[in-house]
């Protein structure tokens, strides 16, 4: 199929480039003409394992393609994906200004019949009004689906390529069948093609977010309420999640969540809850139990160093959201670099992807280092972050001559407490109880 994606940031170009590896002609529409360029040249702007490889294929082969010129770039499509972003706005809704402007520039460029989907996280009910404001700018038949996706950061071209499902939300069975064709190819393990309205695919993407979100602030919660008691919440987390209506996928406590998606969908659905009076008290609550989450590494921290940190040097392992990717969009270690500087402290700071990611907003005010050993020199403490896979298994003698004081502030509980202590580290995890040396 000849295919148009409108829009080249993370979903756009992950939507892009794996249908153009399944055989489609893509050609990936993006208004930032730097952006264009870059890709054009072979420069990925995100970091995602594998899509750079991907790209550069299918750029080779002539089947993925980029452009500046939405007319030009949808002329030939028969299905035309609107990837845009939808940013949280002021009251926490989502701001569909992109998605308005690029629906109405797609009418009134179309010369002939398309397959308009909506890929970007949206609002129940966008799909009806996109269709509506797209009517007031062509003559020309289309037919508006919504097609949310479910992608992880790290993981998006598994996701893509192997999905739980696919859901598709239309109002003509002819579309829902052009849709199953274009998406055949990553189904054959007989996963489920979930056909159902608009508004039903609309909040889907919502729903499984928020409850996604839900357990973690719910055992990061309970792991508070451990370490209060001096239980373990790793005991804990393998007693509930061996219980098979519980599961133990997103039952690992932590310093929160953060993310492009987590945040942003969860005060979405908020708000549109506040839009038709409906109460939104659980959503409410996890919002901020995470929002209250990010702080307890620097209370730890503070807590530890009796108060002040002020000259205190603190190493950081870890700065993007999760591993495997450089987004730090509402990182959890970027409010605790935030408290720390408040404080006082110095922060020397390693993320293997996004280090500089971070020097665009801290410029000078850290220490950025390219490995890892290289953040714990003359540290008073390290407090790890993110848990890249790199900082599970270090030379733990080479980090204790490097620090000057054996402290570990474990934000992922990546470390076995009772080794730590055996070690001769002050060990302080998320939930855990706590563990002397003999």
């Amino acid at each position: 199929m000849k295919i148009a994606v409108i829009g080249a940031g993370y979903v756009g170009l992950v939507q892009g480039t794996c249908l153009a590896e399944s055989g489609n002609d893509v050609v990936c529409v993006d208004k930032l003409a730097s952006r264009v360029e870059m890709l054009k040249e072979g420069k990925v702007p995100i970091y995602e394992p594998g899509l750079a490889e991907l790209i550069h294929r299918n750029m080779r082969d002539d089947r993925l393609e980029f452009t500046t010129d939405l007319g030009a770039g949808i002329a030939d499509a028969e299905i035309v994906f609107i990837a845009v972003g939808t940013p949280q706005g002021d009251d926490g809704a989502a701001d569909l200004s992109g998605v308005w402007q690029v629906g109405q520039e797609v009418a009134r460029n179309l010369q002939s019949p398309k397959i308009i989907v909506i890929k970007s996280t949206v609002p129940v009910g966008t799909n009806a009004e996109l269709a509506r404001r797209m009517a007031q700018e062509t003559k020309v038949a289309f037919d508006v689906a919504s097609n949310p996706e479910f992608l992880k950061e790290g993981a998006a071209l598994d996701d893509f390529t192997k999905p739980d499902r696919v859901v598709v939300g239309v109002r003509k069975p002819e579309t829902a069948e052009k849709l199953h064709e274009l998406y055949s190819p990553f189904l054959r393990t007989d996963r489920p093609f979930l056909v159902m309205t608009p508004e039903s695919a609309e909040m889907t993407k919502y729903v499984a977010n928020c409850l996604l979100a839900a357990k973690i602030s719910f055992i990061n919660e309970m792991a508070n309420l451990c370490e209060a008691y001096g239980a373990d919440v790793n005991d804990v987390r393998r007693g509930i999640g061996h219980d098979q209506r519980i599961g133990f996928h997103f039952l690992f406590p932590g310093v929160g969540y953060g993310g492009s998606c987590f945040p942003k969908d969860i005060r979405a659905v908020m708000a549109m809850a506040r839009a038709r009076g409906v109460p939104s008290r659980l959503m409410d609550a996890v919002d901020a139990v995470n929002e209250s989450q990010k702080g307890v590494l620097f209370h730890k921290i503070n807590q530890h160093f009796g108060g002040n940190l002020e000259g205190k040097t603190i190493a950081v392992w870890g700065l993007a959201f999760k591993p495997r990717t450089d987004d730090i969009r509402e990182a959890p270690a970027l409010v605790l670099v935030d408290s720390l500087l408040a404080a006082g402290a110095r922060i020397r700071v390693h993320d293997p992807e996004a280090n500089d990611n971070v020097r665009a907003i801290y410029g000078n005010c850290l220490v950025y280092c390219d490995r890892p050993y290289g953040a714990l020199e003359q540290a008073d403490a390290l407090a790890v972050v993110t848990e890249w896979s790199e900082f599970r298994n270090p030379d733990f003698e080479v980090m204790r001559r490097l620090l000057s004081e054996p402290v570990i502030f474990d934000g992922r509980n990546v470390y076995d407490p009772a080794r730590m202590a055996a070690l001769g580290f002050v060990y302080h995890g998320i939930g855990r109880a706590r563990v002397s040396a003999s």
